[in-house]
Parts: structure tokens; sequence; C-alpha cells
């Protein structure tokens, strides 16, 4: 709950200062599209997802948007435990988040933007050991709930198209549960 309040009073802070950076800079509201890829590091995994967005800007400063993220890349070792190669692989079956988003208008083409929001991710760990008998996989599908917050730019170079690069922090409510860094870029496309 503590990161949520810091993420959420770092959403404040930046439309408190959207109006000094602004300067009367108008950006054009209504819904908005991202289609990209997403790259998350927790612990030592490194998955790979292509991601959607779909938004609705109310004015200069402030939006809503849905995202969901399907997984592309999943993670994969060998290792040897007790004289038996044993094959793991980590993979991102979906995401789906719901965010607040403040925007600093810059530029007419150009935003910084902050985001918080709450969202579920669900993924897959399988482990295959290649013992006498043939091969053995056990594997667990698991999901959780987090907390989300991150910062990003945005640049269009004419009306309605442009793209978007962002950093989003999940904070996972499991104690043990832990935390993703997800970085992403997209095409960004206004309607």
């Amino acid at each position: 709950m503590k990161k949520a309040l810091i993420a959420a009073a770092s959403v404040t802070t930046l439309i408190a200062i959207t109006p000094a950076l602004a300067q009367a800079q108008t950006a054009p509201m209504g819904v908005y599209g991202n289609l990209g890829y997403s790259s998350a590091k927790a612990d030592d995994l490194n998955l790979g997802a292509i991601q959607g967005r779909i938004g609705y800007r109310a004015n200069n400063w402030l939006g809503v948007e849905g995202e969901l993220a399907v997984g592309v890349k999943d993670d994969k070792s060998r290792q040897v435990v007790a004289g038996t190669p044993v094959e793991t692989r980590v993979e991102l079956k979906h995401q789906e988040a719901i965010y607040a988003v403040g925007f600093a208008p810059i530029t007419p083409q150009a935003d910084l933007l902050a985001r918080v929001g709450y969202g579920n991710t669900k993924a897959k760990a399988s482990a295959t050991a290649v013992g006498v008998g043939g091969p053995v996989t056990v594997s667990e599908t698991a999901d959780g709930d987090s907390w989300n917050f991150g910062v990003g730019a945005q640049y269009h170079w004419d009306a309605q198209n442009g793209v978007r690069v962002d950093y989003t922090r999940h904070e996972f409510r499991d104690d043990d549960a832990g935390h993703a860094d997800v970085w992403s870029i997209a095409y960004n496309r206004r309607f």
C-alpha cells in the first residue's frame, strides 16, 4: 500500500507541475491506442510480450487506459541436477491492467506521462528432466495481482501517428511474489 501511495503522489506531482510545463500547449483529446513490444525482468527471468493499450485522454493532463499483453518470448535455462539434465522454462501467459494517466504536454506533439494502476499477471513454469525412463515434465501455473506505476514519453509526428516509450514497475501483492520491471516501446495512434 505504501508503494501505491508513493506512485499516486508521483502522478499528483506531475499533474501539479503540468500547467508550468505546458505553457498553454494543447494536445488532442479523445481515444488512443498503442501496439508494441514489452520486455519484463523479474529476478533472473527475462520475458517478452506483445502489448496493446486502449485509452481515453479527457483533457491536457488526465486520462485512463487499459492494457493487455500476451507473452511471445519465454525464459529458458539448462542445468544439471544430481547428474540429470534439467531444462526449465517460464512463459508469460497474459497480463492485464488498468491505469490512471497523468500527461505533461511539452509541445502539441510531445508529452511526458506518469501512470498508476492495478493489474494481474499469469505465468507458467515447467521443468523437464531427461532420465533413463525418458523425459519427465512438471509444470505449474500461477497468477498474481500487482500495483503498477511508471513513467514515459510519447511523440506524434503527425496528428494521429506516433511512438511511445515507457517504464512500469509491477509490485506484486503477495509478500514473496516480488516485482517486475517492464520496458516497452509502441506505435501510438490517436482516433
